[in-house]
């Protein structure tokens, strides 16, 4: 901008200001924080093009895989007050037997879900109708890894979360995106949702657009207000919410990746975490809650599981951890150490919460406008997801 200035005194002539909405510019934003609070934050870019509107730590965005960390916090909360049992076949909830069919006689159970253990694989689409019925898209032998059986092996696949929600609604009675309010939102004071349905409107009219990398809006382009359809609507093209039946369509409001929280309340939910279940006062999880997400469920061993080329090294209960198997090519911060948290990837955004808890610092992240295929890291992570966790500015990263 400087040099800009100065060209147009020397030419005395009438410059405009640059306009940052014709470059593609990555709306981004990072916060850090520790046991005593917010740390050091930035936020760069637009929210909204169209308007020029931009981002800041406070505007909701689309979390992508960061969202499932969220529903493990709602179910510990539901498994401490006794609704649901971990190890217990969720199909006494559901109300029909789920199986693989090449396992008939084995259980699936909310821990196998939640760590990606269940042998369900993403060979159906999980962005399901508003009409559609779990069962019926789960019987689809597509669904399902024939060659593991549950408990066998690791595959990162978003379908387990609908079952999931699905779950939580049968033992409640509640609809997915109101039950997270009531467990995780409201409790924190987070103006945060699923799919839109439950945020005030004032958050959505401060959703951070996601654009792909040529700058077409690729998600949330919703003009300040609140979508016409939240969901994917029915089949005949109706978005009409009084449809909703307990447990029949968990994938309705998005649990693997449709919560919208901005950085300063992620980076709440990242503190809640790294003090054992306490955050500002409030105790929402027990300590052994929390030992029980961070606890590594699997570990990748060579021949136990599919970690898509070291990304996916250790998993718990909704949660990704870092630097715990030697040789594994997670190393996000590029420090050896061990974190835990969660990334996020959809529609050309990365996400990332993590939390060193020798530290006892973490950070919460987004940018946008990633392209697609995105350039690597130093590790299995991009290069993008690398600077915004290592605090770099644009351009100081270097391969």
């Amino acid at each position: 901008m400087r040099g800009f200035i100065l060209i147009c005194s020397l030419l005395v002539t009438a410059c405009a200001t640059p306009d940052v909405r014709s470059a593609v510019v990555p709306g981004e934003a990072r916060v850090a924080f520790s046991g005593k609070g917010i740390g050091a934050t930035k936020a760069r870019g637009l929210a909204d093009r169209a308007t020029g509107r931009r981002v800041t730590i406070d505007d909701p965005v689309r979390l992508a895989s960061i969202s499932k960390l969220i529903v493990g916090i709602g179910v510990m909360r539901l498994v401490e007050a006794g609704t649901l049992d971990l190890d217990a076949d969720v199909s006494d909830r559901l109300g029909w037997r789920l199986r693989n069919p090449a396992f008939p006689d084995v259980p699936i159970t909310l821990r196998l879900l939640l760590s990606h253990r269940s042998s369900l694989r993403d060979g159906i689409d999980y962005a399901l109708p508003l009409d559609a019925r779990l069962r019926d898209e789960l019987a689809k032998p597509e669904a399902w890894d024939t060659g593991h059986a549950p408990g066998a092996w690791f595959h990162y696949t978003n379908l387990n979360l609908p079952v999931v929600a699905a779950v939580m609604e049968a033992a409640t009675g509640e609809r997915f995106d109101r039950l997270m309010r009531r467990l995780v939102f409201d409790p924190l004071a987070l103006d945060a949702c699923y799919n839109w349905p439950t945020c005030s409107d004032g958050q959505v009219a401060r959703a951070v657009v996601l654009y792909d990398a040529a700058g077409n809006a690729v998600r949330d382009d919703n003009h300040g207000t609140r979508p016409d359809c939240p969901i994917v609507p029915a089949r005949d093209g109706k978005c009409d919410l009084d449809r909703w039946q307990k447990g029949a369509n968990g994938a309705t409001f998005s649990p693997q990746g449709g919560a919208r929280v901005s950085m300063r309340d992620l980076a709440k939910i990242g503190r809640l975490l790294m003090d054992d279940g306490t955050v500002d006062g409030v105790r929402l999880l027990t300590p052994a809650s929390v030992a029980a997400m961070r606890a590594p469920l699997w570990r990748y061993d060579g021949a136990n599981g599919d970690s898509e080329g070291g990304f996916y090294c250790a998993y718990g209960l909704a949660v990704q951890l870092l630097n715990i198997v030697p040789g594994c090519d997670d190393d996000l911060f590029g420090d050896g150490r061990p974190h835990f948290g969660h990334a996020g990837e959809a529609y050309s955004l990365r996400s990332g919460l993590w939390i060193d808890p020798a530290a006892g610092k973490g950070v919460a992240f987004f940018t946008t406008s990633v392209p697609d295929p995105a350039p690597r890291g130093k590790s299995a992570y991009t290069q993008a997801e690398e600077r915004m966790a290592r605090g770099l500015v644009p351009g100081e990263y270097r391969p």
